[in-house]
């Protein structure tokens, strides 16, 4: 492919999937993934920091959409309730992307320093939900435990629907998953 075909985004996150998964993450350099890409490391650069934000790259716009679908729930919801409303909005985004998911959740499993930024990230999205949910006028430490049960949530349904064949419906796992937290709780 030439520099001056379209979708040079696109193309730089492929070649890095496809580095990734061929030769690990810490073997694979910046000047291979433009290679493989048909690009320069500059235009790499235009669009990643660096080689890790190519599997993190859309950390904010997840942030973004839970913190859009909290704030739209009506205001009558409870907590929980609120952080389903944003669960199922992230399914959707998810629900056709899930070979991708799959591929970048194994490259991550295989790096330690991989694994400290998604858990970063994890907590990120806790703190906004737990601050968007104090907006709405939800006290602590309700608001703090919504998030997290939220996110506990997330981890648990996203590591079932990358486990499971074919086109699994995440949303339905969501569901599931919110079911049985409701259930463990009520046991107590």
């Amino acid at each position: 492919m030439g520099r001056w075909e379209p979708n040079a985004r696109g193309r730089l996150e492929e070649a890095a999937m496809d580095l990734y998964s061929e030769r690990g993450f810490e073997q694979t350099t910046v000047t291979e993934i433009a290679r493989r890409a048909g690009l320069t490391e500059r235009t790499f650069f235009r669009h990643f920091s660096d080689k890790r934000e190519v599997l993190f790259a859309g950390s904010s716009a997840l942030q973004g959409l839970f913190v859009d679908t909290l704030t739209e729930v009506p205001a009558s919801a409870a907590p929980i309730d609120a952080v389903a409303a944003a669960l199922d909005a992230a399914a959707a985004v998810f629900q056709d992307r899930h070979a991708y998911a799959r591929q970048r959740q194994m490259i991550i499993a295989a790096n330690a320093e991989l694994q400290e930024r998604e858990l970063i990230k994890l907590a990120k999205l806790s703190a906004a939900i737990s601050d968007t949910l104090r907006r709405r006028g939800v006290p602590e430490p309700a608001a703090s435990l919504a998030a997290e049960a939220g996110i506990a949530v997330f981890k648990v349904t996203f590591e079932r629907w990358i486990a499971a064949t074919g086109s699994p419906d995440m949303s339905r796992l969501i569901r599931e998953s919110l079911d049985e937290l409701k259930a463990v709780t009520a046991g107590a």
